[in-house]
């Protein structure tokens, strides 16, 4: 065994292109890819991404077609799985699984406080950045494309922003692409990221009211914290400040199928009494910093919203801007009127790059990107509406993360897509309903029901 600590450590590009190993019922292959940094200047700069191929253990040998999975986010690497779990045993019934880390996440070249000075200062960093988004994400997965399935186009996957890189793809490349699945990510193909959040706040507000609903004794364990917050200065263990604005960050996790409970199960021993008074139990503040630490995905908070950023117009910290047309998520005020106090869903926050040390050194870089004004279109309208891919896509009723208007309106948009609406599932119905998701969007794209 190699001691770490006083061997050096391979790069990448020292480290086997591909290198197989299995786990229960599946071989893996680990794959790596060259690609440039900016497709438009294909000579020029090049990062690595890093794929997973997964193929069941019956069917290694074979000559099966390809999957491609796209992860939510952005900023997030993809799913690492064990074995069959979610919907991948589905898959693995018919497709080799590409599983790709897009580019800046999990195991591809890595785009964090640690690695961005690299580039240079606040300025070129932010120039940097604007390479991470849906159309550069679409043109790496069409340059390793020939070298995965040899020229045959694949099957993509895409889950929540992995639905807005696959309506991308539907614009830019659809010769690449066999069959389009989409689970909770139509993206609006106009709406300006005011107008995203506009649509949020409301359905934020509804995913809340419901959480209260099922668990009323959260009311008073939420204006306790948050009463708490207002009145101490708190500091997690890893740096992280807990102010009131961060602590109702947390009900970004109402939009999964376990969030609710597992916000729940958070609240009820936030307190534990000591010499000096109630305080913060240590064990609430180390899952409260799990939950809210952007040190696992920074790009995420860099780069969400540029997600929406289409024209000249910049999002200028768009979700801050919305949220002062909804006093009702004020917190000191929903005390002061005796009313329950509201939490705050998947938005980003200048506060943010303040209080968690992860982001601290990246709040620059994080303003260069806020108000830029030369962001490209990354839908094509037109190419959409003549689409002759087979699309079918899973649309969550009252997604707390994409709104459910915009999403039919683009379903509407794009020749021949079917949609499933269901409320059967929240935003992860995809990994939370095992096969079922997956295997009914499959039969929906090739009119089998």
């Amino acid at each position: 065994m190699v001691n770490w600590g006083t061997a050096r450590r391979p790069s990448s590009q020292e480290l086997p292109l591909t290198a197989s190993y299995r786990q229960p019922g599946v071989v893996l292959t680990d794959r790596r890819f060259t690609v440039p940094l900016d497709h438009a200047d294909p000579s020029g700069e090049t990062i690595e991404l890093y794929a997973r191929e997964i193929v069941g253990c019956d069917k290694a040998d074979q000559d099966l077609p390809w999957l491609l999975y796209l992860q939510g986010g952005p900023g997030f690497g993809a799913n690492r799985f064990i074995g069959r779990q979610a919907w991948l045993g589905r898959a693995l019934e018919e497709f080799r699984v590409l599983m790709l880390d897009q580019r800046g996440t999990g195991a591809s070249t890595p785009a964090n406080r640690q690695t961005l000075p690299l580039r240079g200062g606040p300025a070129e960093q932010a120039a940097y950045l604007t390479h991470f988004r849906a159309d550069s994400i679409v043109r790496d997965c069409e340059a390793i494309r020939p070298e995965v399935t040899g020229g045959a186009p694949w099957t993509v996957l895409g889950q929540s922003f992995g639905g807005f890189c696959t309506v991308t793809y539907l614009s830019l490349a659809p010769e690449g692409l066999n069959t389009a699945v989409i689970t909770g990510g139509l993206p609006s193909l106009d709406a300006h990221a005011d107008d995203v959040y506009r649509a949020a706040y409301p359905r934020i507000a509804r995913k809340v009211a419901a959480h209260y609903a099922r668990y009323p004794q959260d009311v008073q364990r939420v204006r306790r914290v948050a009463e708490h917050l207002l009145a101490h200065d708190v500091v997690l263990p890893n740096g992280y400040r807990l102010t009131v604005e961060a602590f109702q960050s947390l009900g970004n996790v109402l939009g999964g199928s376990e969030g609710s409970h597992r916000l729940h199960y958070l609240l009820e021993d936030a307190f534990v009494p000591t010499p000096q008074g109630p305080a913060l139990s240590d064990a609430f503040q180390e899952e409260v910093q799990g939950v809210l630490s952007f040190a696992g995905h920074p790009l995420w908070a860099l780069v969400h919203e540029s997600v929406y950023g289409q024209d000249e117009r910049p999002t200028a910290w768009s979700a801050e801007r919305v949220r002062a047309e909804f006093p009702e998520f004020d917190a000191a005020k929903a005390l002061t009127e005796d009313r329950p106090v509201l939490l705050t869903g998947e938005t980003m926050f200048p506060w943010q790059f303040e209080v968690d040390p992860a982001l601290r050194p990246l709040r620059e870089t994080a303003e260069n990107l806020a108000a830029r004004t030369d962001w490209t279109p990354l839908y094509d309208a037109e190419r959409l509406a003549a689409n002759e891919v087979p699309v079918a896509a899973a649309v969550y009723h009252d997604d707390m993360y994409v709104d459910t208007e915009h999403s039919l309106r683009t379903a509407r948009a794009i020749r021949g897509l079917r949609t499933w609406v269901t409320d059967e599932y929240e935003h992860d119905g995809v990994r939370a309903s095992g096969p079922r998701v997956l295997d009914r969007l499959l039969a929906l794209a090739r009119d089998e029901v």
